[in-house]
């Protein structure tokens, strides 16, 4: 196989899209591994099962599928635990299982992306385990370590993301090593640029073989204080939040240098777009709008492609709450690209959120806002949070942190729900996670056959973004509704004006919106109604989304 050579479209067919970028144009479908198709029949997702449901995928109409790790790894969080950057852990397949998924991907037209995880390995890793042999190994400055303080105490306060303190004693040297996640996720040292080498010679490993880019996991910690300095208490901490959230974090998320980082691995993709297929990097990064878009970086450094927003995922489901957060990064991105994604791996699912009645109006929002969505997979068919029983829960955050309500997100990496055969056609024995209860109802067999599903409506609204150039790269305009639990708002170019309609509520609304003319024509409803509507009292149904061509 070429590894440059592929069948992905170059250039859109219509002539108002073709300055951007496929990344610009088209929607990003998350896929978590083990939780997606089982081929092998072990109740773990794989590659080959992947590769087997890539028809389904390119129905969808989406860009690219981005897929959680896949490395070689012990597993302690699920493969954010690294051994090997260039390789596949068995559990999935193998490397010519991968290289058959990206050239079966890349004659449909899919665009793939990889979850690269720099800022820590496995303590299995071959790096760590040569650097935890002496004091004086040349791997020894590969990741973070330091000194006990007088009393025998920890080198400082920090603490990790998944409760407790942010650093191991290794009793073999007397030294502690540093870990905002897991004690079996030690973090590498980026100071060391024998680190930044080795990461970017695992990055060239996968775009050698033809990936078309990255998902980069908590980019935005990969700097940390030189001089390791306590991190100060936050004021607004409470009971029942998580404990991470006891301090504030200015010595391990945010630092200056991290953008030096960010632009090094930004200019070895670069070097490959050169070469006449465009590479592309998101970074994992929760952090406020202000910070959040300074992850572009500049013309002179550029850094990541999209900083991903997150803020869908943080804010509750209030039309004008959204619609004042939509406003402000819209107006913050500048010359970046937007991006938006309504839930992903670490959090709650859409429809466990906002309701199922509410699922049309959270795909439509998704994706019609200007910018690349990213869309989780089994959201398309309405999939929601699976309640797991205590014996069976396996995500370490949530088994770390028994008091935190919602630490585990084993609720939304709960299997794909394919069919209403036994095991939801995922498998063909007993998933590593408990299915949903609804799965005989709710999959993706039996809304394939329903043109009323939710399926079949997410598949309308790809189409239409397919031939509605204004939808993908029109300018954003949020317009006043004269309902609190209305958004409304248009997306413009040259060739013409879109309006989406979202009802967030429950109650039918009449709408005022002088100033766009008397009428315009239906592209879209979620209640399924055609032709024209008056724009001078626009009608929406409870809980419709509607996107309309203005004359």
């Amino acid at each position: 196989m070429d590894p440059h050579a592929s069948s992905v479209p170059v250039e859109p067919a219509h002539p108002a899209l073709r300055g951007l970028k496929w990344w610009q144009r088209g929607i990003i479908y998350q896929i978590y591994p083990r939780s997606f198709m089982d081929a092998n029949g072990d109740g773990v997702g794989d590659l080959r099962g992947i590769t087997s449901r890539l028809d389904y995928l390119a129905s969808l109409g989406i860009a690219a599928i981005w897929l959680s790790p896949i490395f070689p790894s012990p597993m302690a969080d699920f493969g954010y635990d690294v051994a090997d950057y260039t390789g596949v852990d068995p559990l999935f397949g193998s490397l010519a299982d991968f290289d058959a998924l990206l050239e079966a991907a890349h004659a449909r037209g899919l665009h793939v992306l990889l979850d690269l995880v720099p800022n820590h390995t496995s303590d299995q890793h071959p790096w760590f385990l040569e650097a935890r042999s002496s004091r004086d190994n040349p791997k020894r400055d590969w990741y973070v370590w330091a000194d006990p303080k007088e009393n025998g105490r920890r080198p400082n306060n920090w603490l990790s993301f998944f409760g407790g303190p942010a650093w191991t004693l290794d009793e073999a040297s007397g030294q502690y090593y540093l870990h905002q996640f897991l004690p079996q996720q030690p973090e590498l040292n980026w100071r060391n640029p024998e680190v930044r080498a080795a990461i970017a010679d695992a990055m060239r490993f996968w775009l050698d073989r033809g990936v078309d880019g990255f998902r980069v996991d908590v980019i935005w910690l990969l700097g940390k204080d030189e001089a390791l300095r306590d991190e100060p208490i936050n004021p607004d901490f409470r009971p029942g939040m998580p404990p991470h959230h006891q301090l504030l974090h200015p010595y391990t998320q945010d630092l200056p240098e991290t953008h030096r980082y960010i632009a090094e691995m930004r200019a070895l993709l670069d070097e490959y777009s050169a070469r006449g297929r465009e590479r592309t990097m998101v970074g994992e990064i929760y952090l406020p709008f202000e910070r959040l878009v300074t992850y572009y970086g500049s013309a002179e450094a550029p850094e990541c492609h999209m900083p991903f927003n997150f803020i869908l995922t943080q804010t509750g489901w209030d039309a004008r709450k959204i619609r004042a957060q939509a406003d402000r990064y819209d107006a913050l991105v500048g010359e970046g690209w937007p991006n938006w994604v309504l839930g992903n791996h670490d959090q709650p699912r859409v429809l466990s959120r906002f309701g199922r009645e509410q699922a049309r109006v959270a795909t439509t929002l998704l994706l019609t806002l200007r910018g690349t969505p990213t869309v989780y997979y089994g959201d398309e068919i309405g999939m929601a949070d699976v309640d797991i029983p205590p014996e069976r829960v396996q995500d370490p955050a949530g088994l770390r942190q028994p008091g935190v309500k919602a630490a585990s997100r084993d609720p939304e990496r709960t299997p794909m729900q394919w069919s209403d055969a036994d095991f939801a056609g995922f498998s063909t024995r007993e998933p590593w996670l408990p299915l949903a209860e609804d799965y005989r109802t709710v999959n993706v067999a039996l809304q394939d056959r329903d043109p009323n599903s939710l399926l079949n409506y997410f598949r309308a609204l790809t189409r239409l973004r397919a031939v509605t150039p204004e939808l993908v790269a029109g300018a954003y305009h949020s317009l006043e509704a004269g309902f609190d639990d209305v958004f409304v708002y248009t997306r413009s170019l040259e060739v013409g004006t879109v309006l989406v309609a979202l009802n967030f509520g429950g109650a039918a609304r009449t709408l005022h919106l002088p100033g766009l003319g008397a009428a315009g024509s239906v592209l879209l409803s979620s209640v399924r109604r055609e032709g024209e509507v008056p724009l001078e009292a626009l009608e929406l149904a409870p809980h419709e989304a509607l996107v309309v061509r203005l004359r």
